[in-house]
């Protein structure tokens, strides 16, 4: 054989599996459509937004968590309504994952030298209901590093395996097909690709330069998800979002394409909760792309006013940050909005100072690097934007900025086909919220969440600018930020059991063959159900793909 373990994809959870092998002496082929600058896959770009449950860094704060409310929250989100049927495994993920969240990740995480800033984000406050979707509190912790210090550790050691001869990479090598003998995998065969020396996340050519077999006790499918692939996203867009979206922009590189789905299908293996996805509806157009298409995520703090492509208020909890697939639902299946692929961020330069920022790695230069003292002065002590938010603002094509309403309209008028706003419509929005400020009370959903945000220290101090009117002159100036549906995560795939062992159609482990990771819906075939939390998706990766290669390396002792 040509290893113990072929694992496919060499992504955050190839490389997470790659290390329980190898530290276990297991001999492992590392199997790779992309090149060597690709090594840790769409988590090198990420943002590194891990979900935690009863930290230091939240007790420190002030948040007091729990097991038992991080589940609840959990379970009000996934919603799972398929238990005795494709929810049985991932329903069972889930809870091993928030133990897991509660437990010994971040003390596993810190054993791999992985930290996190002082600053406990409150991603997806929810639906505003206590059993429905959402975070009770801040869980959302960010690596020092972001999403290449998460991956960096795991790419440490596949170079020593390397070093060591127990780690091959086969780089440029495209899997096309498992190998089955007497019913399990013993390998994988494929297409050698032409060598391309692209950037890392810039698409490399398909050009076809021989064949592969590889042979091994196990597989590992670790091929990530299918944000990258348009077609495939429109194939299993579910009906109860609506229809797609005419125009869409992507949030992953191109080779995040799906491919290893139906190539596992075509083996055997099931599927499951195809029909569950995650797409951002804050998603800008990069004003200085990494690969072509490359779009960017705005992760707002409370303020923003949110409107749809006619210029009407989105109601609650379609409110920035709280509940992203409930906000995709309501464009999608708003019956006259179903036409356009777009709607608006109204705020000011003092909200956009103090709650913008920008999903990716490359995006947050000084966390990425780990300059404490930078992140203190751009984020806590400065009088201005981050640097790449006020980049996006001079230079992006999404971006407008006025000193009047007036000015402002007619500016995000010209940035669609027809001019759909009406300035009246929008100022009398606009003054309704801006009279809720007048004293410490308010009827206005928005203007409580932002009272609530501040409330938390971590909000008040670096996230959540201090209430004021959008129509005040000294806040301004007034901005206008267009908004389109941004591709970015699949929550369902292969079916595993709880050692990440892919079943096959009739519900039992394929011999051989484990899967982690997005491919597997992080867990399970669906660890998150109906929506995320956020700061799960990397932590799927980890968790699944640490337990794919624990049990892939004992059943080849």
């Amino acid at each position: 054989m040509d290893a113990d373990v072929i694992i496919v994809g060499a992504g955050l959870a190839g490389l997470v599996a790659a290390h329980e092998l190898t530290a276990r002496g297991r001999r492992v082929a590392l199997v790779e459509q992309e090149n060597a600058a690709n090594l840790g896959g769409q988590a090198f770009w990420s943002l590194g937004g891990l979900f935690l449950v009863d930290t230091p860094e939240q007790r420190r704060l002030r948040v007091r968590d729990s097991f038992d409310l991080a589940w609840n929250d959990w379970q009000g989100s996934a919603r799972f309504d398929r238990l005795d049927d494709e929810d049985a495994w991932a329903a069972r993920w889930a809870r091993a994952y928030v133990e897991f969240a509660a437990g010994e990740k971040r003390a596993w995480l810190a054993s791999h030298g992985v930290t996190f800033t002082p600053v406990v984000g409150w991603a997806e406050r929810g639906d505003l209901r206590a059993g429905g979707h959402g975070n009770s509190v801040p869980r959302f912790h960010i690596a020092w590093g972001t999403g290449t210090g998460v991956v960096a550790p795991f790419v440490r050691s596949a170079r020593r395996a390397a070093g060591e001869g127990l780690l091959t990479i086969h780089h440029r090598h495209r899997v096309d097909g498992l190998t089955l003998t007497d019913g399990a995998v013993t390998g994988v065969s494929g297409t050698v690709l032409a060598d391309d020396d692209a950037p890392r996340g810039v698409a490399s050519n398909r050009e076809e330069t021989g064949a592969f077999e590889l042979s091994a006790q196990a597989v590992i499918v670790t091929s990530g998800g299918i944000g990258g692939n348009h077609e495939m996203v429109r194939r299993y867009w579910p009906e109860r979002l609506g229809t797609a979206p005419t125009n869409m922009i992507t949030g992953v590189p191109a080779y995040v394409d799906g491919r290893m789905l139906d190539i596992s299908a075509g083996a055997g293996v099931r599927l499951v909760n195809r029909d569950r996805m995650w797409h951002y509806t804050e998603g800008v157009r990069n004003w200085d792309p990494v690969w072509p298409g490359h779009a960017i995520r705005i992760l707002p703090g409370p303020s923003p006013m949110w409107f749809d492509a006619l210029g009407r208020r989105l109601p609650a909890p379609c409110l920035p940050g709280y509940d992203t697939l409930s906000t995709l639902e309501y464009l999608r299946t708003t019956p006259d909005l179903a036409a356009y692929d777009h709607s608006w961020f109204v705020l000011t330069q003092k909200i956009i100072e103090k709650e913008f920022a920008l999903s990716g790695s490359e995006q947050n230069p000084d966390i990425t690097s780990g300059d404490r003292k930078a992140v203190l002065r751009e984020r806590v002590l400065s009088k201005g934007a981050p640097a790449p938010v006020e980049a996006f603002k001079r230079h992006g094509a999404d971006f407008v900025v006025a000193g009047t309403l007036d000015e402002l309209v007619v500016e995000m008028n010209a940035l669609t086909d027809e001019p759909l706003l009406d300035t009246t419509l929008l100022r009398t929005q606009i003054e309704a919220r801006d009279l809720q400020l007048a004293n410490p009370f308010s009827k206005d959903a928005q203007v409580q969440g932002i009272r609530n945000a501040r409330r938390y220290l971590g909000d008040r101090l670096s996230r959540t600018a201090s209430p004021h009117r959008i129509l005040d002159p000294s806040a301004g100036p007034l901005i206008g930020v267009k908004l389109h549906v941004l591709t970015r995560k699949t929550l369902g795939g292969i079916q595993t059991d709880l050692d990440s062992r892919a079943l096959g159609l009739d519900g039992r482990p394929i011999d051989g063959l484990y899967a982690a990771g997005e491919v597997a819906g992080f867990g399970g075939g669906g660890v998150h159900g109906y929506n995320a939390l956020e700061g799960t998706f990397l932590g799927g990766c980890l968790f699944s793909a640490r337990a794919a290669g624990q049990a892939a390396a004992q059943a080849t002792a």
